[in-house]
């Protein structure tokens, strides 16, 4: 299992065509367990 640092970019590109080939799958694998996302505080509200 790995940690992993994201940012606001990061959950932006999600929702963006043009990233969503890194970040649906990305995505996935954090809702699988195979990483641990750590955030930045602005995204905690």
């Amino acid at each position: 299992m790995q940690k992993i640092y994201i940012d606001t970019s990061v959950v932006g590109g999600f929702f963006e065509r043009e990233f969503e080939e890194y970040t649906v799958p990305f995505f996935e694998s954090v809702k699988s367990g195979e990483q641990i996302i750590i955030v930045s505080w602005f995204l905690e509200d």
